[in-house]
């Protein structure tokens, strides 16, 4: 019988255990349990435990509801119940060290999701001599709102705690603090690029993934409209005196009333990034063309799929499609280019991806035409037959970590999808991970982009004609 592993770091002892050969350690905190005094508050030091934590389970979840209706079916959640939810776990390999190390931040729109998820074990890079490591972080409005009397960003600054602690400690596992890759999607991805534009996260990375992520923080009043309509349905302040009388319960009971029959173009406001002088200076947007640290940065072709099914997309009429050009000043011109670009398209599917492409698209390929620092682009363009997703957001999921035999990649992926394509995005994120060169040429002014698919290739971006005629 194998001795379960060991590892001291500064707290006190973990005892993990071991899977196939890889060490495991779960749910050790990073930061206190964010609740009674610490709510509202900046991250806290976490306490020190006396003899050894067993670090055999994945730490609590951030309070969250399970995402509703069709896109319920397609994402799933896990609750696992208690207030030590700032918590890290490690993967590492048997006998690592000095290994280059990987920080998986995970998505949900900044109010959904946790690396308890299976999808997110680390198991598979840690194989291939990678130290991984993946954190939870504070959501919606305990990680999200602008009070008066509160810090701002705090699931950033979460996040920011997390790789600081990984930096300090990760040596322990035998990884290497100076060769750090930041890895997320969707608002993990945005939470990686409010990472690389704050100084002292930044100093910390060595290399960043960013995987379908918003890159763009608003102004303290537009970020603030979430808060400040929860506060109106409370019948309360928005400051932190008066947030602290709501539980966390009650203000998760007051968002889904919100935001019911929203979507991510319409209806209730959504948690954003706020720009604010201690915890984020300036969008990252502003400073991420500037930073010198190697960025592998793609979408998904179809990624408005995951967010409007068939039956809605169908309900857009062109009424709706003009009303969205001009509220978000869309030249006619471009319009007809994407309309040129996706012939036989419907109005909602047009709409969808000119969607696609203001949110995501058009902000990473500006990015990325900007920076002189190694930018790999790529764009996930396999198509699922799963509720026609075709190439949907999150879907490349499942093939970058090489779990396509996961139920929570199933749900999006099927039961059928290409092995071979998760044996070339998993190994390209590895090299990247070790190299910061995941095997293909820089974007350059060629705007070289690894296009994933049945039979991947490397080709000049593709549709630029209606993407450059975005505001």
């Amino acid at each position: 019988m194998s001795v379960a592993p060991q590892v001291t770091v500064s707290t006190g002892i973990v005892r993990g255990e071991t899977v196939g050969g890889v060490h495991r350690y779960l749910g050790i905190p990073y930061a206190a349990a964010p609740f009674g005094l610490n709510r509202f508050r900046a991250p806290q030091s976490a306490p020190a435990w006396e003899g050894v934590r067993d670090a055999v389970s994945f730490g609590p979840t951030a309070p969250q509801h399970p995402y509703p209706g069709a896109i319920g079916d397609l994402l799933g959640s896990v609750e696992i119940p208690g207030d030590e939810i700032l918590s890290v776990n490690v993967w590492a390999p048997d006998d690592a060290d000095g290994a280059p190390v990987v920080l998986w931040i995970h998505g949900g729109a900044l109010e959904r999701g946790t690396a308890a998820l299976p999808l997110y074990d680390g198991s598979g890079f840690a194989r291939a001599g990678i130290v991984f490591a993946s954190i939870n972080y504070r959501l919606g409005s305990e990680g999200f709102s602008v009070l008066t009397g509160a810090p701002r960003n705090l699931g950033l600054q979460d996040a920011a705690a997390g790789l600081a602690w990984v930096h300090e400690e990760i040596a322990s596992f035998g990884g290497d603090p100076s060769q750090i890759t930041v890895m997320g999607e969707s608002a993990g991805g945005a939470i990686v690029a409010g990472l690389l534009a704050v100084d002292s996260s930044r100093e910390l990375i060595a290399r960043a993934i960013i995987e379908s992520g918003p890159l763009e923080a608003q102004t303290a009043k537009k970020a603030g409209r979430v808060t400040a309509q929860l506060a109106k349905r409370l019948g309360i302040r928005t400051d932190r005196a008066s947030f602290l009388g709501a539980s966390p319960a009650k203000l998760l009971h007051a968002r889904r009333q919100q935001s019911s029959g929203s979507s991510p173009l319409g209806g209730a406001p959504g948690f954003q990034f706020a720009v604010d002088a201690e915890s984020l200076p300036r969008s990252p947007h502003e400073v991420l063309a500037d930073t010198d640290i190697p960025l592998l940065i793609g979408s998904n072709t179809d990624e408005y799929r995951l967010w409007f099914p068939p039956a809605a997309l169908a309900g857009i009429s062109e009424a709706k499609l003009l009303l969205a050009r001009l509220a978000l000043r869309i030249p006619r011109k471009a319009l007809a280019a994407y309309r040129s670009t996706f012939p036989g398209a419907s109005t909602g599917e047009i709409f969808g991806q000119l969607a696609t492409d203001i949110m995501l698209r058009a902000p990473l390929t500006r990015l990325a035409r900007a920076r002189t620092a190694p930018t790999y682009v790529y764009e996930f363009a396999w198509q699922s037959t799963v509720r026609d997703l075709r190439a949907a957001h999150a879907l490349e999921l499942g093939f970058v970590f090489d779990r396509l035999g996961d139920p929570e990649a199933q749900r999006l992926a099927g039961q059928d999808a290409p092995q071979r394509l998760a044996d070339e995005m998993h190994g390209a994120w590895i090299s990247f991970i070790k190299t910061g060169d995941p095997g293909w040429p820089e974007f350059g002014p060629e705007r070289m982009t690894r296009l994933f698919d049945a039979e991947s290739s490397t080709v000049v971006q593709r549709r630029t004609e209606a993407l450059d005629l975005l505001p």
